[in-house]
């Protein structure tokens, strides 16, 4: 189909209506259909689930089938992967071969744990870790990696989009599986161009180019697939066996019969056959302990109902046993090194777990020693080991001390191993029972323990990068979070955090092809739990850099959400409700150059430069609108009365007046509306901004910033009017960041738990609270001001106690920390808040409540808005949960005047005056009790009004209104609760001393 469409110019008038062109380009994108190169080669057969739960094949796989009449050379060739929503492409390489009409190529991919048998003998060999349920995959005549979503183009051979995939011919194809592949019509003949059409979900049958020819136009013929180990070594004198296998889609494998010369002692046996066409028959190749030293080529023929016949051989190695030089203990030692390091050593033990680059054994006695490790690692790395879990082996390799990138200790391993021998199946090992903290998980390293206690999450950004889970025995704690820089406390916490980890792994050391331990609503939180964890104790490199002890988990660890999703937090009412927000980078113009008003050519700008290398945010439309809606659905749900925004583009109010109109346009209304920018919002790509309700807040003056040179991005403050009268000024901040750090000076990281350019944070509180709060203030007439923002501190960092220095309190000590941990970002494992809520003295008592909400920290970056090729699955959806990295943080003002008259809600009370003839002063007590429901903050003034002309209160603190009063400074009366004081009167003309008591909470 051709289409004639005429360009789209945008003009600025089109900038209250973003949406419009939006949905344009969707439309025009759906007249967009793929456009590819003419080839006999199609691919035939896809399959991701390899090494997984459930698989038989231990690889993923792409299969390639020549459909036409004629022989296609592939020199030069490649097929080319891609995730469900991913936009660049992983390649691999094709053989120059020519491939003939009829025939099959098999493109092996990367290995999972799981899975019992190797693939058939590949044609190619890649390391692409492909999604069991959604992706694509493209063959290319080219090996220049594709970009896009849906290429298209001369290079463009062939696509295959399955699951949600939004790259496809036609319309997508249904999703594979574990244990299914999704394969092409008629042996791989079908080609309507429609990838739902063509393809269908099927039993894994991998065919290469010694698979028989199945040329289309003819019958077509299912040949019988076989999976057999290419090799099985065996210690003399013990026997052994291995599983074989054998299916044909279209028949029933009925029989398996040895076909090579006959060997005493090797034999087969259990042979079970296929139940229906599909399935795998399966028969035991056994070893007797008798056979002797030898290799033994073992061929073994499967045949079917259709008369079908197909074989594997098997190369059988019995070998005599090296003796034993040392044991595992021995070989470990109790020192940091292994005493037997760089030597070539042969040892024995229990095969407790196997995973992607070999096996850990451990010795099945033990030495007792609990300072010597039972187990170890034998590396073996792309060879394939037939060793299961529960065989006794003996191995000789070379000892080594592997020392991961960053590591500041060594694992001690096999590597360079020329022997692995079984002996005998069936052994089990007890796991030992370990505890966290633990100072010397070295002294466990390779061996099979318990955890036995419950532990905590309490790290999830690695879990689709990596498969990897930190975990700890509680959360672990920020420690400046809590104690001063440099303190003991902060260094204990400190030495106490080190030694409170253990990374859960996957068991593959790469970007997994599915995501683990993802539970409810696709995402496993920070903070919660999981009991019983049982696996392998290693040691590598960790996700963020460096190294840390891991576990192979060796059973499925079960999870409790201990931490779950809440809603907004409901706070004590108050009459202003006020959040805080980072939107993570919220950028209407794009990393491509484009924006949101469909314009290309376009960039961001920091200091004097514009390019689209400045911009932050989004990738491309279809990414902004996802982090879009995420965005606003936070906001949304809090709905706060004013907003302080960070980290949003610093464009003028292009950004943030877009965000207020679609936040409009979800709410349905016109609610919110932005904060006028102040004269200055800094040279970096970022700003601060507001955004409030007016109809519940009136703007007093303009915004303010301080454009002082150390902020490059300068506090936001506007002053506010309540509806009852009552003003205040709410400042947004976003101090210097942790990273990037020099290298040396004041601002380099001093190893105190600060990081980074704390030194420029300082300067920078001291500046907001030296000289823009009463800058701020002064504008006011008033000094209820309250400083919110990512102030990128820690809460007991020396920037915020700059702040709480100047009479500022931190409302999050006050009102969470009494009931847990204050955090709202999660980084190293460590959790901590950066984003705060600071009163000053006279706004503090008229904070009824601060919360944070934890809707981002806790979850996993891999469910975020990204359109990331290496993300295993696309888990996105639109609710807020990590619409950003910050949580954050809502406060409930309840402002009142300076002062109220409570005199309804108290009971008053005096006691008789008595004359003290020493001092002519006629003294007595004067109280009164809290007679209402709630709690009355104080100071208290108690006005004696109507006191006779000759009549003075002789202690009365000053007078109001022409009548003098006592001050009473409690900070707050409890229901029922009563404050009593002394009342002194002069009365040089003895009258009769009578008065009406008035009484306010406030000062006058």
């Amino acid at each position: 189909m051709t289409s004639h469409l005429a360009a789209v110019s945008v003009s600025p008038l089109s900038l209250g209506k973003p949406l419009r062109l939006t949905v344009m380009a969707a439309v025009l994108a759906s007249l967009s259909l793929p456009a590819l190169a003419a080839s006999d080669v199609v691919i035939s057969q896809v399959y991701g689930g390899g090494g997984n739960t459930g698989a038989v094949y231990r690889n993923d796989f792409i299969e390639l089938f020549n459909r036409g009449a004629s022989p296609v050379n592939l020199s030069n060739w490649s097929v080319q992967y891609a995730s469900a929503a991913g936009t660049s492409w992983a390649v691999t390489a094709l053989p120059a071969i020519d491939l003939q009409a009829g025939q099959y190529l098999l493109v092996q991919q990367a290995k999972g744990t799981g899975g019992t048998q190797d693939l058939p003998t590949p044609d190619a060999t890649g390391s692409l870790p492909m999604s069991g349920t959604a992706g694509k995959v493209l063959l290319s005549n080219g090996k220049t990696a594709q970009t896009g979503a849906s290429p298209t183009g001369a290079a463009v051979i062939d696509l295959v989009g399955f699951g949600t995939a939004n790259g496809f011919e036609g319309a997508v194809a249904q999703a594979p599986s574990n244990t299914l592949s999704i394969l092409r019509a008629n042996g791989g003949c079908g080609d309507t161009d429609d990838n739902s059409v063509d393809f269908a979900t099927g039993s894994v049958t991998p065919r290469n180019t010694a698979s028989a020819l199945n040329v289309c136009g003819g019958p077509v013929v299912h040949q019988i697939i076989t999976s057999c180990p290419a090799s099985l070594a065996l210690a003399v004198g013990n026997g052994g066996s291995a599983v074989l296998r054998a299916s044909d889609v279209d028949g029933v494998v009925n029989a398996a019969t040895l076909s090579s010369s006959a060997v005493a002692g090797i034999s087969l046996a259990n042979f079970s056959a296929a139940g229906v066409a599909g399935e795998s028959a399966s028969v035991n190749l056994l070893v007797a302990a008798g056979v002797p030293v030898g290799n033994y080529p073992v061929i073994v023929s499967f045949s079917n109902d259709q008369q079908q016949s197909a074989s594997c051989k098997i190369d059988v190695a019995v070998q005599g046993l090296a003796a034993i030089s040392h044991t595992i203990p021995q070989i470990q030692g109790s020192a940091a090194s292994s005493p037997y390091a760089n030597s070539v050593q042969t040892t024995e033990g229990v095969v407790t777990l196997k995973v992607g680059t070999g096996f850990f054994m451990q010795d099945a006695a033990g030495d007792g020693d609990p300072s010597t490790s039972d187990g170890i690692f034998v590396y073996t790395g792309a060879t394939a080991t037939t060793v299961q879990p529960g065989e006794l082996v003996r191995v000789t390799g070379t000892v080594v001390e592997y020392t991961p990138s960053g590591a500041k200790n060594s694992y001690t391993e096999f590597k360079d191993v020329t022997a692995i021998l079984v002996q005998s199946a069936g052994h089990s090992i007890v796991p030992a029972n370990v505890m966290l903290p633990n100072e010397n998980l070295a002294a466990v390293e390779g061996m099979l323990v318990r955890f036995a206690q419950p532990l905590t999450v309490s790290q999830n950004a690695y879990l689709g990068a990596r498969g990897e889970l930190s975990l700890s025995a509680g959360r672990r704690e920020v420690p400046t979070n809590r104690y001063p820089a440099g303190s003991a406390e902060a260094q204990a916490l400190i030495a106490a955090n080190a030694n409170n980890l253990i990374v859960l792994d996957d068991g593959i050391f790469v970007a997994p092809a599915t995501i683990p331990y993802i539970g409810q609503d696709n995402t496993v939180r920070s903070g919660d739990t999981l009991a019983d964890l049982t696996g392998v104790v290693d040691f590598g490199a960790i996700g963020g850099g460096g190294a840390a002890y891991k576990l192979q988990p060796t059973q499925t660890p079960q999870f409790s959400r201990d931490n779950p999703r809440t809603g907004s937090p409901e706070l004590p009412s108050g009459n202003v409700k006020v959040a805080s927000a980072n939107v993570l980078n919220f950028f209407t113009t794009f990393t491509n150059g484009n924006n949101i008003f469909g314009q290309t050519g376009q960039g961001c700008t920091v200091g004097t430069s514009t390019t689209k290398s400045n911009c932050r945010g989004a990738d491309n439309l279809a990414e902004f609108e996802r982090q879009r809606d995420k965005i606003i659905a936070e906001l949304k749900a809090i709905d706060a009365d004013v907003v302080g925004l960070m980290e949003i583009q610093n464009n003028g109010e292009i950004a943030v007046t877009y965000l207020v109109e679609q936040l409009n346009a979800a709410i349905g209304g016109v609610t919110y509306a932005v904060v006028p920018k102040p004269a200055a919002t800094g040279t970096d790509a970022i700003r601060v901004a507001m955004i409030y309700k007016p109809g519940k807040l009136g703007l007093v003056g303009g915004a303010l910033s301080d454009a002082n040179a150390i902020n490059n991005r300068p506090p936001m403050a506007q002053t506010f009017l309540a509806s009852n009268g009552e003003k205040f000024s709410l400042i947004v901040n976003h101090l210097k960041s942790k990273g990037s750090c020099p290298s040396s000076g004041l601002d380099a990281d001093q190893n105190d738990s600060q990081s980074c350019w704390n030194a420029t944070r300082v300067q920078q509180a001291q500046r907001l609270v030296g000289s823009f709060v009463p800058q701020v203030a002064a504008a006011a007439g008033d000094a209820d001001v309250l400083v919110i923002g990512d102030l990128n501190s820690y809460g007991a960092e020396d920037p915020i106690q700059a702040i709480t220095g100047a009479g500022f309190v931190n409302e999050l000590e006050r009102f969470v920390r009494p009931s847990g941990m204050p955090y709202s970002y999660v980084f190293g494992g460590q959790s901590g808040y950066l984003d705060h809520a600071l009163a000053s003295a006279s706004l503090s008592p008229q904070v009824a409540g601060v919360a944070e909400w934890h809707v981002n920290a806790d979850e996993p970056e891999v469910i975020d808005y990204n359109i990331d090729s290496a993300k295993p699955q696309d888990l996105y959806n639109g609710l807020p949960y990590r619409a950003s990295d910050h949580d954050p943080v809502v406060i409930s003002l309840d402002l009142q005047p300076a002062y109220r008259d409570i005199t309804a809600g108290v009971a008053q009370a005096s006691s008789g005056l008595s004359y003290n003839r020493a001092t002519q002063k006629y003294t007595g007590t004067f109280s009164f009790t809290n007679t209402g429901t709630s709690t009355l903050n104080g100071p208290f003034q108690v006005v004696f009004g109507g006191l006779p002309a000759s009549v003075t209160l002789a202690n009365a603190t000053g007078s109001h209104a022409g009548a003098a009063y006592v001050t009473v400074n409690a900070a707050s009366l409890a229901p029922g609760a009563t404050a009593s004081f002394a009342v002194s009167f002069s009365n040089p003309s003895k009258v009769t001393i009578h008065y009406s008591a008035s009484i306010f909470a406030g000062n006058f």
